[in-house]
C-alpha cells in the first residue's frame, strides 16, 4: 500500500498535475445547451450517427477558439451540451456552436507547406518546393492523391501523378488568382491541354522553376489574399480557428488542411461550386471488388449538374489545379484530384482506412442533412461563484467527515485512530488519483462529484465499523485479541465486499443511464468505493493485525475500545476441586 501511495505521489509531481482539473460549476465558465432540429418530413435526420457528427464538428469549433479543456458530449436523444471554461469570450462561442455547419466544394488554386511563408520567398517558389519535395514522392497516397471517379464504376480514371511536367503551381500566386475572377467556374490554368491530357508526354519536359513576378495588375482584395496565405501558419490553432470567420462562398479564400502524413499545408481556393446541400448522400464504405475503403456521392439533381460542370473544367487542369477541395469550416477535409468529368454519382478513393473513409462520409453527410441547432440555455459561471461553490462543497465534506470522527472517537475510542489513518490514506488515494485522470481522460472534479466524495465517507467508514464490530463479538464469546482479530476477518471480509459490490453496481449502472454532471457523482463515488476495497485489505487489516500484538490493544486497555469488561464478558467461573467424604461405619454399642 506504501509502495502504491508513493508510485502515485511521485507520478503526479513528475506530470506536474498536482490539482484535480475543476469542472465549470467550481472554476467557471459557460454551459451552452443545444436541441436539434430537424425539418419538416425528415424528422429521422436526429440521430445518433448525425448527432456523433454534430459533436465533432462542434469540438472542432470551440477548439478553434483556443480552448483546450471544452467538453461536448450528447444528452439524451436530441441534445448536445457544451462546457466552455472560463477565459473564453462566451459570445464568440455561442455563435461558433450555434452555427450550422458550412460544406463547400473549392477548386485548388495554389497549394504549400502548412508553415508562413518568409517574405523574401516567392509564392511560386515554396509552392514550386512543395510539388517537388512532397508531391512528386507520395503520388500513390494523401488528400493531394485522392482519386475522385465516376460512382457506377464502369470507367476508372488513371491518377495524375505530380512529377516533372509543366505544372502552372509555379506561378505567383497573383497570377493563379486572376483566372478564378475572370472566370467564376474554377479553371485556374493556362498550361496547354496535350500536356494535361498525358502525364507520359509531358514527363519528360523539364519542370520551371522560376516564377514570373506578380502581376502588378492584381485588385487590392487579391493582393491582401496573397499576403494572407503569405503569412498563414497553419502549424497555429489560433490562425486555422479564424479562417472560416469572414469566407464567403462567392469569393477565392486561403485554408488549412493535412495531407497523408498529418502535416499541415495552406492553400488558395477559388469560389465555391458546390455547396454541402447539393450531397443527397455520402458515406464510407468498402469496395469488395477492390479491397479498399472509398467515399460515394450521390448528388441532387442541381447539384449534379453543378458538379458535372465544374469537374469537366477540373479534369482538363495539372496539378494542383485539378483538385477540389472538400471545406467544412474553413478546413479542407479531402482535395481529390479529378482526372475525368463526373456527374450525378461520385467517389473519392485513396489511402482511406475504415475511420477514415466513414469520417469523411459522415462530414459530407452532415453537410447535406436537414439539421439546424437551437440554443435552449446558456448558463455562465463566474469564477467568483465556482470558488464560492468549491468552498462550500469542501466546507460541507470537513463537517462529514469531522462528524464520522467524533462518532468513532466516543464510541470506539483506540479502534477510532486506526479508522482516521485509515481514511487519510483512502483520502490521499483519491486526490492523486483525481488529479491524474484529469489529464489522461478528462475527469473533471465538479460539484456532484464533491458530494460523491462526501458520500464515500460514509461507505469507508462503514467497513470499519463492521470489521470493529466482528472483532467485538469475538471477544464477547471469550476469545483473546489475536485470535478476534484473524477469526473476525473472514466474516468482516465477506459483508464488506457484499456492501460495496451493491454500492458500485448502482455507480457503475448511474454512470451508464445518465449523462453530464450526474455522471461525475457516479464516477467518484464508484472510484472511491473501489478504493474502500483496497484500503481495508490492504491497510487496515495489516495494521490491525500489528497493533493487536501491541499491551494496549492486546491487554485490552479501557481506552483501546476492546475492553473485555466494557464489552460486556463476563469472567469464567472458578470451580474449587471437591474433596470426597469417605463415609465411615456407626460405632457398634
Amino acid at each position: 500500500m506504501l509502495i502504491a501511495m508513493v508510485a502515485l505521489t511521485g507520478g503526479m509531481f513528475a506530470t506536474g498535475d498536482t490539482t484535480p482539473r475543476l469542472g465549470i460549476d467550481l472554476a467557471g465558465g459557460t454551459t451552452i445547451t443545444l436541441k436539434a432540429k430537424a425539418q419538416p418530413g425528415k424528422e429521422s435526420a436526429v440521430n445518433e450517427t448525425n448527432m456523433n457528427t454534430a459533436v465533432g464538428i462542434i469540438e472542432r469549433r470551440v477548439n478553434g477558439l483556443g480552448v483546450s479543456e471544452a467538453e461536448v458530449q450528447t444528452q439524451g436523444r436530441e441534445h448536445i451540451i457544451v462546457n466552455i471554461p472560463k477565459g473564453t469570450d462566451s459570445e464568440q462561442a455561442r455563435k461558433q456552436v450555434g452555427t450550422t455547419a458550412q460544406l463547400f466544394f473549392r477548386p485548388v488554386l495554389t497549394v504549400a507547406a502548412g508553415g508562413s511563408t518568409p517574405q523574401e520567398a516567392s509564392p511560386s517558389a515554396s509552392a514550386d518546393k512543395a510539388d517537388k519535395g512532397d508531391k512528386g514522392d507520395k503520388a500513390t497516397e494523401g488528400k493531394k492523391d485522392d482519386e475522385a471517379k465516376a460512382g457506377d464504376g464502369d470507367e476508372t480514371a488513371s491518377s495524375s501523378t505530380p512529377g516533372d511536367s509543366p505544372t502552372t503551381q509555379g506561378r505567383a500566386v497573383t497570377d493563379a488568382l486572376k483566372a478564378p475572377t475572370a472566370d467564376p467556374s474554377g479553371s485556374a490554368t493556362d498550361a496547354p491541354k496535350d500536356a494535361e491530357k498525358s502525364s507520359d508526354k509531358s514527363s519528360d519536359a523539364p519542370k520551371s522553376t522560376d516564377a514570373p513576378a506578380p502581376a502588378q495588375s492584381a485588385s487590392p482584395e487579391m493582393a491582401a489574399l496573397e499576403n494572407q496565405f503569405i503569412s498563414l501558419n497553419c502549424e497555429s490553432k489560433t490562425q486555422r480557428g479564424k479562417l472560416g470567420e469572414n469566407a464567403l462562398p462567392e469569393k477565392p479564400t486561403v485554408a488549412c488542411g493535412k495531407d497523408a502524413s498529418g502535416a499541415w499545408e495552406k492553400y488558395i481556393l477559388g469560389p465555391a461550386e458546390v455547396g454541402g446541400k447539393d450531397i443527397d448522400e455520402a458515406k464510407g464504405q468498402l469496395d469488395q471488388q477492390r479491397g479498399m475503403w472509398i467515399v460515394t456521392m450521390d448528388f441532387t439533381k442541381s447539384g449534379a449538374k453543378k458538379f458535372q460542370k465544374i469537374t469537366s473544367q477540373l479534369s482538363q487542369q495539372q496539378s494542383p489545379q485539378n483538385q477540389f477541395a472538400i471545406v467544412l469550416d474553413g478546413e479542407v477535409m479531402s482535395a481529390p484530384q479529378v482526372n475525368q468529368t463526373l456527374s450525378a454519382n461520385a467517389e473519392i478513393s485513396g489511402n482511406f482506412n475504415q475511420d477514415s473513409a466513414q469520417e469523411l462520409g459522415n462530414m459530407l453527410s452532415y453537410g447535406a442533412l436537414p439539421l439546424s441547432f437551437n440554443e435552449e440555455s446558456v448558463t455562465t459561471v463566474s469564477a467568483a461563484l465556482g470558488g464560492e461553490q468549491l468552498r462550500a462543497g469542501l466546507i460541507a465534506g470537513a463537517i462529514g467527515l469531522a462528524l464520522v470522527v467524533i462518532y468513532l472517537v466516543v464510541y470506539y475510542r483506540g479502534l477510532a485512530a486506526i479508522a482516521i489513518l485509515s481514511l487519510l490514506v483512502s483520502a490521499a488515494l483519491t486526490y492523486t488519483l483525481m488529479a491524474l485522470l484529469g489529464p489522461a481522460i478528462g475527469f473533471a472534479l465538479n460539484l456532484p462529484a464533491v458530494c460523491g466524495a462526501i458520500v464515500a465517507i460514509g461507505i469507508t467508514a462503514d467497513s470499519f465499523i463492521v470489521y470493529f464490530e466482528r472483532i467485538r463479538d469475538e471477544i464477547r464469546e471469550g476469545r483473546t485479541m489475536r485470535p478476534a482479530v484473524e477469526r473476525a476477518w473472514p466474516r468482516a471480509r465477506r459483508t464488506i465486499l457484499v456492501s460495496d459490490f451493491v454500492s458500485f453496481l448502482a455507480a457503475a449502472v448511474l454512470f451508464l443511464v445518465t449523462v453530464g454532471k450526474v455522471q461525475g457523482f457516479a464516477f467518484t463515488l464508484g472510484l472511491t468505493t473501489l478504493l474502500d476495497v483496497v484500503v481495508v485489505f490492504f491497510f487496515t487489516k495489516p495494521l490491525m493485525t500489528i497493533l493487536a500484538r501491541t499491551k494496549f490493544f492486546g491487554g485490552g486497555h479501557p481506552w483501546s475500545g476492546l475492553d473485555p469488561v466494557r464489552l460486556g464478558v463476563k469472567p469464567p467461573l472458578r470451580r474449587s476441586r471437591r474433596t470426597s467424604v469417605v463415609p465411615t461405619d456407626p460405632k457398634e454399642a
